[in-house]
């Protein structure tokens, strides 16, 4: 469905479901284009002409869409604002974001589906879990075993956790976790589903593996058929509402961020510790959704290389480096990658991680990429 369409029939039929978004621009193309995207979100829009206005007339969780021409600074940190323009306004959209410490950049058009979402997302749900998707920025960066790993850690310090296999070519998430398949709902059987999912019901009816409900592609030679988006949206819709974390493994194929990435809240983007595959993950930085993004660096590291350069050379900040895992690849085709969660070296790398994702309102400011718009960072620490 195009953009029009969609735009025609929020207009003419579904009220808001409630909630309002904020928008400050003078620049009338720019509105009209927001204002579309909030009526396809299904949500109220209120323009108003000055960000002082905006920040007296919206609370704290309200949506705020800040045009590029804006020169005002927010007088403090807004979690749901959005920095939006047009591809013209690129240069200054960015350099705006990083002067603002605006963590979310839309151009539209271009961004407008990703907009739609992020207003729908922000002003229907109440208590929900965190989603991150976990990319692999190179080949063999071993973006699902650092999936696996965090997820089994979030089990092991007890917070309710889903892993979700992203990679329908990767070969089935469920081989590395489990000898034998254990009974439950793969995606062949998900495929068909519409509509809401009830939590508990999706809860009760996956295959766990040390302790961590999952849900996999099958380990099958068969060809993997795709899932649909309404699939998709309505397992992680009821993911977020039964867990506190959700762990998607995206893979790196185009497929796979266009249907798991952008239905992440946080994104990890996994690198091994050399530089050419920091120059790498460099690239793919700038074709993955824009939401906040911290780099995880795996394994030894080349001579002459840290983990804080190597996030510095891909542009966004450094979330953890996990050392070395002797004997994982044999772990793994055995079925037991989980117990390397238990390792003190990944323990520390781990937790880490799951405090900036999960951490208390408190330490709000250590979330991985919360202070600075994860486009911004690209252009900082890529020249």
């Amino acid at each position: 469905m195009g953009m029009r369409q969609e735009t025609a029939e929020a207009e003419a039929g579904s009220p808001p479901r409630g909630g309002r978004v904020f928008c400050v621009t003078e620049d009338p193309l720019l509105l009209d284009e927001c204002a579309r995207v909030a009526a396809v979100a299904g949500v109220a829009f209120r323009a108003v002409p000055t960000l002082g206005e905006a920040m007296r007339e919206a609370d704290d969780g309200a949506p705020l869409l800040l045009g590029a021409d804006v020169e005002e600074a927010p007088t403090r940190a807004r979690p749901h604002a959005v920095l939006v323009g047009s591809e013209r306004d690129r240069g200054r959209l960015w350099r705006r974001a990083t002067e603002l410490g605006v963590e979310h950049v839309a151009e539209l058009p271009e961004a407008a589906g990703w907009l739609v979402e992020f207003l729908g997302r922000r002003l229907t749900r109440t208590d929900e879990g965190v989603v991150v998707g976990v990319i692999g920025g190179c080949g063999g960066a071993g973006a699902s075993t650092t999936a696996v790993l965090l997820a089994a850690a979030a089990n092991a310090r007890g917070d309710s956790v889903l892993l979700v296999d992203g990679d329908r070519l990767g070969g089935g998430l469920e081989l590395c976790l489990s000898e034998e398949r254990g009974s439950g709902l793969a995606w062949p059987d998900l495929a068909s589903a519409s509509g809401r999912i009830h939590p508990p019901q999706l809860e009760a009816a996956l295959p766990r593996a040390f302790g961590v409900p999952y849900v996999s592609w099958p380990a099958s030679a068969r060809s993997a058929k795709s899932v649909g988006p309404e699939a998709v949206a309505g397992v992680l819709d009821a993911g977020r509402s039964a867990f506190e974390l959700v762990v998607i493994d995206v893979g790196r194929g185009g497929a796979g961020i266009e249907e798991f990435g952008w239905a992440s809240d946080r994104l990890l983007l996994v690198v091994p510790g050399r530089l050419r595959a920091a120059v790498a993950a460099a690239q793919l930085l700038r074709e993955i959704p824009p939401v906040p993004t911290g780099l995880v660096v795996r394994g030894r590291l080349g001579e002459g290389v840290d983990a804080e350069r190597l996030a510095e050379a891909v542009g966004c900040p450094l979330a953890a480096h996990v050392p070395e895992l002797r004997s994982a690849d044999a772990v793994s085709e055995e079925g037991r990658l989980p117990e390397l969660a238990r390792r003190r070296p990944v323990r520390r790398a781990t937790n880490s991680i799951l405090e900036g994702l999960l951490g208390s309102p408190a330490r709000a400011s250590a979330r991985i990429g919360a202070s600075m718009p994860r486009h911004a960072r690209v252009l900082q620490g890529v020249r």
